[in-house]
């Protein structure tokens, strides 16, 4: 692990990291589109990332979130921690109402189909992407009563 990666992994428990990480999500977002997906902000952090579009559940238009991701045999795992808001996420709303999604990964695009995991699978993503992210854990304490969803992302065809 490179030593800003490092870290990064330290101070992503601090609430002030994290008030700092959603301040900067629009710029990161910016950042993608403007470079079609070939920087990243959480990229230069040594962080796996993608840019994820969903479809708005009541909108129909297609709605884009920079995310992090852990690699998965099937694909990839993300998760929705808000930072540990006590509400979910908009684009886990989404991929619930419509699982199709697509997502540039190091500047590839890449179709989705997403599940939200429960139960056993939930339990094994939940440990493979707090290995990467240790400060979930934390997200997951902040959230209250609110369990933070958890996605397993299949490239589709």
């Amino acid at each position: 692990m490179n030593p800003i990666t490092a870290v990064a992994r330290r101070l992503g428990r601090k609430k002030w990291f994290s008030d700092l990480g959603r301040a900067v999500v629009p710029v990161d977002l910016a950042v993608q589109r403007r470079t079609k997906g070939k920087i990243s902000l959480l990229a230069l952090l040594g962080l796996p990332s993608m840019l994820l579009t969903t479809t708005g559940r009541k909108s129909g238009q297609p709605r884009e979130v920079p995310l992090l991701h852990v690699p998965h045999p099937r694909g990839f795992i993300v998760t929705a921690s808000n930072w540990g808001g006590e509400k979910h996420p908009a684009w886990s709303a989404n991929l619930i109402a419509n699982p199709d999604a697509r997502a540039l990964v190091r500047a590839k695009p890449v179709a989705l189909r997403a599940e939200l995991a429960e139960g056993e699978l939930r339990e094994q993503l939940w440990a493979q992407i707090i290995q990467h992210w240790p400060a979930y854990d934390t997200y997951a304490e902040r959230a209250g009563s609110r369990r933070i969803r958890v996605f397993l992302l299949t490239p589709r065809g």
